[in-house]
């Protein structure tokens, strides 16, 4: 819990610190694509299989908000995922990502919000919207430190 107070606190820091000069600029649009590649790699190797691979756009700080609360860590996330939605080392439906949206929040900092859609595998389709908060970490990648996915 601390963790995630935390991390929202430093999210409203940075919102307050944000400059115009970032807005529109060509270092925001190239951040833009860095975190949709991240974003498209991580659906990659869920439909590749690679659980691993998925979960790479999380920091280790990751705050995953479940019904019971935030689940803390890609650990957990990691084996509620494979005992939920993979047979062995396949997953059981195929995801894709819509309706993606990022705002920066700061220069190192950004909100992405869309629609997650799992979909074949002979079940019916499963869909949710998902926010995902990121961070510029100190070697200049990108990571997600809270997920929220309903």
């Amino acid at each position: 819990m601390q963790r995630l107070l935390a991390s929202l606190v430093l999210l409203a820091l940075l919102s307050a610190c944000a400059t115009a000069p970032y807005e529109g600029s060509p270092r925001q649009a190239d951040d833009h694509r860095q975190l949709k590649a991240a974003l498209d790699a991580s659906v990659a190797g869920w439909n590749e299989g690679d659980l691993r691979r998925h979960l790479g756009l999380y920091d280790e700080s990751i705050t995953f908000m479940t019904k019971q609360g935030p689940r803390p860590g890609i650990a957990p996330i990691e084996t509620a995922f494979r005992a939920k939605y993979f047979n062995g080392d396949k997953p059981k439906q195929a995801l894709r990502m819509e309706q993606v949206t990022i705002r920066s929040l700061s220069s190192d900092s950004a909100l992405m919000n869309g629609r997650f859609v799992l979909s074949g595998g002979g079940e019916a389709e499963q869909s949710g919207w998902f926010s995902l908060v990121w961070l510029r970490m100190k070697d200049g990648s990108w990571k997600a430190v809270h997920d929220h996915s309903s």
